[in-house]
C-alpha cells in the first residue's frame, strides 16, 4: 500500500463510498439541517436581546425548548420502525419548516416559545430533536461493524461543517443586512430564520431521495420491515431448544391442508398479540439495559455541562464580555465548527487503532478541560483559543458513541435505544440554560463554565472506568453465527 493510499483510507473514504447511496443523503440532510442550526445558536439569544427579553426569559426559552425536544424525540423514535423511519423524518422536517416560518414572522414571546416547543428549534446548536437517533439508526443499518465507526465519523464531521458554514455565513449576513443595507438588528436576525425554512425543505427532498435499505431490517435479513411493508416473521427457536427449519409441504407429507391451515390460524393469533405491544411499547432486553443505565447515567451528565454553556450562550457570553462584532462572532465559530468537522473525520480511523471508548476519553477530556478554564482569559486572542479547543474536539467523541451504542445493543433495539438515549441526553440539558440565565442575571456567567467543565471531567473518567473493557459486536456475531448454522441446515 502507498502511502497515498495509507492516508486516503484514514479519512474512512474507502468505507463512506462502499456504503449504500442512503448514507450519502442521510449526510446530507444534517449538513443542511446543522447549518441552519449553527446559524440559529449564533443569533438566538442575540435576537432574543433584541427584543428585550430578560436574560431570565432567554434561559427559560431555551429550556422549555429542549423540553419539548424531549417530548417530540421520545414519540417520534419509539414508533419510528413502526410508523417508517422516512416518514418519521418527513413529519420532523415539516414541523422544522413550520417552526422556522413562525420565528422568521413573529416577535412574540409566547407565540415563539410555543412554536419552539412544539415545533423544531434548536436552540443551543446540537441536533436534540427526533432526527439524529433515527439517523444514527439507519446509519447502523447500512454499515456493518467494520466500517461503521468510520461512516459516523462523517456524519459527525459534516454536521460539523454544516454548523462551520451556519455560523459564517449567519455572522456576515447580519453584519451586512444592518450595515450596508441599513436594516434593524431584528429585522436582520428575522431573514437568517427564512434560510432555516430552506433547509427544513431540503431536508423534505432528502428523505425522499431515500429507499427502503434505511428501514428497520433494511428489507431483507431477519425481522425486515419496508418503509410500507409488512414485518417479516421469523421463527424463534423452541422450548427445546430446537430451530424450526423444515418446510411445511414435502414430498412425502404431500399437500396436507391440515398443517398449511394450523399454520395459519397461529399467524392469525400472533398478530394480535403483535398489535398489543401498542405503538409506544418498546421491549429492551436486559443486557441492553445493564449496560445503558450506565451510559445514560454518564451521558445525563455530559448533556447537563452542555445545556449550561451551549453555543447560543458562550457566544452571548463573549459579547457581554469582549462586545465583539457579530461577523468577528461568527468568525470565530465558523474556525472552530472548521476544526470540528477536520477532527471528525479522523474519529472513526483513530476508534479502529486505539478503541472506541479510548478515542471518546482521550479526545474529549482536552474539550471539557477548555470549557472548566474559559472565563479566567481576559483578552480576545486566549478566549478564542479555548473556544477552538473546546469546539476542535468536542465532536471526535460523537462516532466512536455512537458506534459503541450499536455495538451493545441488539440490531433490532437500535433506534429505541438511540431515541431514548437522545431523549435523555436532551432532557438533561433542559435545566441549564435556566441555571445559567439565573447566574448571568446575577453577575455570575462565569460559574456556569466551572460547573459545567466539572460535569464534563466527570463525564470522561466514568466512560473510561466502566466501559473500558467492555465486549463489542456480541449481538451481531450471534445473529451471524445464527444465520451460518441455518444457511448450513437447508443446504
Amino acid at each position: 500500500m502507498t502511502h497515498r493510499q495509507r492516508l486516503f483510507a484514514l479519512t474512512g473514504l474507502p468505507s463512506l463510498l462502499s456504503t449504500p447511496s442512503d448514507a450519502l443523503l442521510i449526510i446530507l440532510n444534517r449538513t443542511t439541517r446543522m447549518l441552519s442550526y449553527g446559524a440559529s445558536s449564533l443569533i438566538l439569544a442575540l435576537f432574543f436581546s433584541s427584543l428585550h427579553f430578560s436574560d431570565s426569559q432567554i434561559g427559560l426559552f431555551m429550556s422549555l425548548t429542549l423540553m419539548g425536544d424531549v417530548v417530540l424525540s421520545l414519540l417520534l423514535t419509539l414508533v419510528a420502525d413502526r410508523l417508517g423511519r422516512r416518514r418519521t423524518l418527513l413529519i420532523g422536517a415539516a414541523m422544522m419548516i413550520s417552526s422556522g416560518v413562525i420565528f422568521a414572522t413573529c416577535e412574540n414571546y409566547w407565540v415563539l416559545l410555543a412554536a419552539a416547543v412544539v415545533g423544531v428549534i434548536s436552540a443551543t446548536g446540537g441536533d436534540f430533536g427526533p432526527f439524529r437517533a433515527i439517523e444514527e439508526s439507519m446509519v447502523s443499518e447500512l454499515t456493518d461493524s467494520e466500517t461503521r465507526a468510520e461512516v459516523l465519523g462523517w456524519y459527525v464531521a459534516m454536521s460539523s461543517a454544516g454548523s462551520c458554514a451556519g455560523t459564517a455565513v449567519a455572522g456576515r449576513v447580519v453584519q451586512w443586512l444592518v450595515e450596508t443595507q441599513k436594516w434593524e438588528g431584528r429585522e436582520a436576525y428575522h431573514a437568517v430564520f427564512w434560510g432555516y425554512v430552506a433547509m427544513g425543505v431540503v431536508n423534505v427532498l432528502g428523505v425522499w431521495g431515500m429507499t427502503d435499505k434505511c428501514e428497520l431490517g433494511g428489507g431483507k435479513g431477519r425481522g425486515g420491515r419496508g418503509v410500507n411493508g409488512p414485518v417479516v416473521q421469523v421463527l424463534e427457536p423452541e422450548t427445546d431448544g430446537t430451530r424450526e427449519t423444515e418446510p411445511l409441504l414435502t414430498a412425502e407429507a404431500g399437500p396436507s391442508r391440515d398443517v398449511v391451515v394450523g399454520r395459519e390460524e397461529e399467524e392469525e393469533e400472533e398478530e394480535p398479540k403483535k398489535k398489543e405491544k401498542g405503538w409506544f411499547k418498546v421491549e429492551i432486553s436486559r443486557s441492553t439495559l445493564s449496560v445503558m443505565l450506565i451510559l445514560w447515567a454518564l451521558l445525563m451528565a455530559d448533556n447537563a455541562a452542555d445545556g449550561m454553556v451551549s453555543m447560543s450562550l458562550t457566544t452571548y457570553y463573549m459579547d457581554q464580555k469582549f462586545h465583539l462584532p457579530k461577523s468577528m462572532l461568527g468568525d470565530f465559530l465558523s474556525t472552530a465548527y472548521f476544526l470540528a468537522a477536520l477532527s471528525s473525520v479522523f474519529a472513526g480511523p483513530l476508534a479502529r487503532h486505539i478503541g472506541l471508548v479510548n478515542t471518546m476519553v482521550f479526545t474529549h477530556i482536552p474539550s471539557s478541560a477548555a470549557v472548566l478554564f474559559f472565563p479566567w482569559p481576559k483578552n480576545v486572542t486566549a478566549a478564542f483559543a479555548l473556544l477552538l479547543v473546546r469546539v476542535g474536539l468536542n465532536n471526535m467523541d460523537q462516532a466512536p458513541r455512537a458506534a459503541l451504542i450499536a455495538a451493545v445493543v441488539k440490531p433490532e433495539e437500535r433506534t429505541a435505544v438511540m431515541g431514548i438515549t437522545s431523549t435523555l441526553r436532551t432532557l438533561a440539558s433542559t435545566m441549564g440554560p435556566s441555571i445559567t440565565g439565573l447566574l448571568a442575571d446575577g453577575g455570575r456567567f462565569w460559574v456556569a463554565f466551572v460547573v459545567a467543565g466539572a460535569l464534563r471531567l466527570t463525564y470522561d473518567l466514568g466512560i473510561f472506568t466502566m466501559f473500558i473493557n467492555i465486549k463489542l459486536n456480541k449481538h451481531e456475531e450471534e445473529e451471524q453465527v445464527a444465520r451460518e448454522g441455518d444457511e448450513e441446515e437447508i443446504d
